[in-house]
C-alpha cells in the first residue's frame, strides 16, 4: 500500500503525475484527505480522496508514502499528527518516504534529511537540515526520494515505481507514455 496525503493547498500534478505513474506499474496507491473528503488544490482542482485520516493502517502492507508540495499543502500535510506518524512509521520501519516540492521540507524539520543527498523547491533548501543539496531534479538516497517541483512530478513518479519494482519496470512506463 501506498498512501499519498493530500491536503488542501497540495500541488495537484506532484500528487497526480505519481499516482499515475504507480497505477500503470500495478501498485497500489490510495490518496488520504488530510483535510476532508474533497481537497482543494493550489489551483483550484478539487480531488475527492479515497480515504480519511481514520482510515491510515501503518503495518507492513505500506510500501510507501507520498508528500505532495505547493503551498499551504505541504505545511498542511506538517501541522497533521497522523502525516507525522505515517512518516515516522515509514522511517523506523524501513519504507520509502517521497516528497516533492516544498514537502523535503517536512522531512528536513524532522531531522530525516541529515547526511543525505536531497533537494526540493528553489529557496526551501534551507529547511533541508543537515542535507547535502543536489543539483539533480530527483534524488533517492536510501529510502527518502525527493525531487524539485511540478515539472519532475513524471520522473518522480518513475523513481518510486524504480525503487519499489524496477529500473526496467519505470523505463517501460516512460517509454509508454513518450516521456525523454
Amino acid at each position: 500500500m501506498i498512501y499519498c496525503f493530500l491536503a488542501d493547498g497540495f500541488e495537484e500534478l506532484e500528487a497526480i503525475a505519481p499516482i499515475d505513474m504507480l497505477t500503470r506499474a500495478h501498485l497500489e496507491v490510495k490518496t488520504v484527505g488530510v483535510t476532508g473528503e474533497v481537497v482543494c488544490g493550489s489551483h483550484g482542482i478539487k480531488v475527492t480522496a479515497d480515504c480519511s485520516l481514520k482510515d491510515v493502517i501503518l503495518d507492513d502492507k505500506l510500501e510507501a508514502v507520498i508528500l505532495p508540495g505547493g503551498m499551504p499543502g505541504a505545511l498542511n500535510l506538517e501541522n497533521s499528527p497522523v502525516v507525522q506518524k505515517a512518516i515516522d512509521f515509514a522511517a523506523q520501519n524501513d519504507k520509502f518516504v517521497c516528497a516533492i516540492c516544498a514537502a523535503p521540507q517536512i522531512l528536513g524539520h524532522k531531522g530525516l534529511l541529515k547526511g543525505r543527498n536531497a533537494i526540493a523547491y528553489p529557496g526551501f533548501e534551507n529547511e533541508l537540515d543537515g542535507a547535502n543539496i543536489s543539483e539533480d531534479y530527483v534524488v533517492c538516497d536510501g529510502r527518502f526520494i525527493t525531487a524539485k517541483g511540478a515539472g519532475v512530478a513524471v520522473d518522480f513518479g518513475l523513481e518510486i515505481v524504480a525503487q519499489l519494482i524496477s529500473k526496467e519496470k519505470s523505463d517501460e512506463i516512460r517509454s509508454q507514455i513518450q516521456s525523454k
